[in-house]
Formats: C-alpha cells, structure tokens, sequence
C-alpha cells in the first residue's frame, strides 16, 4: 500500500532536518517553503539555500512558495507591538498554514502539516486549531503534531549541528 502523500510547511532547514526525516518513515513527505515573514530577502535566500541542502540530504521534494513580504508585513501590521506567542503569532501562522492548506489541495496531496511546533517560541495548540481550520476549508486532511515533544527541539539543535546547518 503506498504511503499517504503529505506536504510539510518548512520555516527553517535545522527544524526541517529532524523533522522531515521522522515523518518520512510513514508519509511520502513533500517540503513547502512558504516564509514571507524572513526578511529582508537576503536572509529569506539564505534559509531557502538551507531548506534546499536538506531536502536534498533527505531526498525529499521541495516547493517553493512566492516571497511576498509585503503582503504580510501589511497583514501583520497592526500588531507588530504584539510580545512573541501574541496575537501577531496567530496571523503568522494562519497566513503560513492557509498557503499550505491551499497548496496540498491544489496539488492532490492527502496530508498536510506544519514543523513549526518543533520550536519551544510556537504554539502547537494554536498551530494545530488553524491547521485543522484550514483543512476544513480547503479539504484535506491537517496533521497535528507538537514535534518538541520527546526531546524533539535538543535533537534537532544537535541533527542541524551535525549537518553544519545555519541557525538563525
């Protein structure tokens, strides 16, 4: 029976590393890096560059989204005086995850799911409420995952130190 197609909303290449290679074990894992929240564009390039080289580690597939970052600076706006896990967090993800949502439907994929909630700065409650929201919306099955469990955040510290990736 072949393996349910998921695609992985990836923020960053040292979370990637850890993750993308536990869900590979049992999904046919896609990467989606969608991250209009890095600036300035040298930085987002950077990153990207690091997604790119784990991908590639991995043998996993990655997409690239559109870098807008003025449509999310013009969406965050108004509260960017917001402290970190504030309400300014929420629209991130809701902005990131919708993109996904969007894309895995778009594209036919069975599953979709976030690796932020590896960082012990996200929430995996929240994460997980508008994951399941926008599934909804765009009809395909959200993942809920809070991959910090299990140590998860000191092995992916450790994985990106091992693969000489950039942390930011």
């Amino acid at each position: 029976m072949p393996k349910a197609r998921l695609l992985v909303h990836i923020c960053c290449a040292p979370d990637a590393a850890y993750v993308l290679g536990l869900l590979r074990e049992d999904y046919d894992v896609t990467g989606f890096f969608s991250n209009p929240n890095i600036q300035p564009a040298e930085e987002y390039e950077r990153r990207l560059g690091e997604a790119k080289k784990v991908a590639g580690i991995l043998g996993v597939r990655l997409i690239q989204d559109v870098y807008d970052p003025s449509r999310w600076m013009r969406i965050t706006h108004k509260f960017r005086h917001e402290p970190e896990k504030g309400r300014r967090c929420d629209v991130c993800y809701a902005f990131r995850l919708e993109r996904t949502a969007r894309m895995a439907s778009g594209l036919g994929f069975d599953v979709f799911t976030t690796i932020m909630s590896l960082s012990p700065w996200k929430k995996a409650a929240a994460l997980n409420r508008i994951g399941k929201m926008f599934g909804r919306r765009h009809r395909v099955e959200f993942l809920e995952a809070d991959f910090k469990k299990k140590d998860g955040f000191r092995k992916s510290v450790a994985l990106s130190k091992d693969l000489n990736l950039y942390r930011q």
